[in-house]
């Protein structure tokens, strides 16, 4: 059987998550369930689809991913499975599925929900994500549709001699992950140098890791999906920068005359 992997905003206090996976598991005890985070911020559709972005391609494809974060904040009051890279992922019609596709998805249905319910990770989601690792089809689940809550991801602005981007995620030790890409440096860049801006702060080079300079000290870094992040070694950039989601950085290249 196909993983399902669970990614909520339900913390770990309650019994919410215990619960999903109680129905999950009662059903087909032998269902491989991973967790990937229950910390998003409450209702942050952006640090949910950040996550999400950033593991979902290390699973094999097949793999069902539960997206239960903002649930009862769909506005059209619906519910989607989708299909996109091989994988598949459910969840409420709250801007999350067109965020992760970039509104391209392979496939979109409208989950059927006949029943009432306050829990509908438990009762509706849950057992559409049974259904398709279990080998079910998506369209199953309900009629194909087109029709999602749209938003937009930040787009980087790109000129010759400049990439303004913004933080797109503040991670656990307060590194900020920004939007702009190795690629985009290298290929604006044309092996140029450059000076990176943020807050008052200043920095000309990324290093392959945080300890790479002093403690305290600002320093940028490729992650592994290759964003451009800013850290201070040993420190939290978020709060002693003050930082946080939406920051503008920019990377400015010296103008070549010709």
């Amino acid at each position: 059987m196909p993983i399902i992997t669970f990614l909520s905003d339900f913390g770990y206090r309650d019994h919410y998550v215990a619960s999903v996976k109680a129905r999950l598991l009662s059903s087909q005890p032998n269902t491989p369930l991973v967790d990937i985070s229950h910390a998003v911020e409450p209702f942050d559709i952006a640090h949910a689809v950040y996550i999400l972005s950033a593991v979902f391609r290390d699973f094999p494809e097949g793999t069902v991913h539960l997206v239960a974060v903002d649930t009862q904040n769909s506005k059209s009051g619906k519910y989607h499975a989708a299909k996109f890279q091989g994988h598949y992922f459910l969840a409420a019609d709250n801007g999350i599925i067109s965020l992760l596709t970039d509104s391209e998805p392979e496939e979109l249905v409208e989950i059927a929900t006949e029943i009432a319910t306050s829990s509908p990770t438990r009762d509706w989601l849950g057992p559409a994500a049974l259904h398709l690792a279990s080998g079910g089809k998506l369209e199953d689940l309900g009629p194909k549709t087109t029709h999602m809550r749209q938003l937009l991801n930040r787009q980087l602005r790109l000129n010759d001699n400049a990439i303004t981007g913004h933080v797109i995620h503040v991670d656990h030790y307060g590194n900020l992950i920004t939007n702009i890409t190795r690629d985009s440096i290298e290929t604006i860049g044309h092996e140029r140098s450059f000076t990176i801006s943020f807050a008052r702060e200043k920095v000309n080079r990324i290093s392959e890791r945080y300890t790479h300079q002093p403690e305290g000290e600002c320093v940028c870094v490729y992650n592994s999906q290759n964003f451009l992040c800013i850290g201070i070694n040993k420190g939290s950039a978020a709060e002693l920068l003050g930082l946080d989601f939406d920051s503008q950085v920019d990377v400015h290249f010296p103008i070549v005359n010709d």
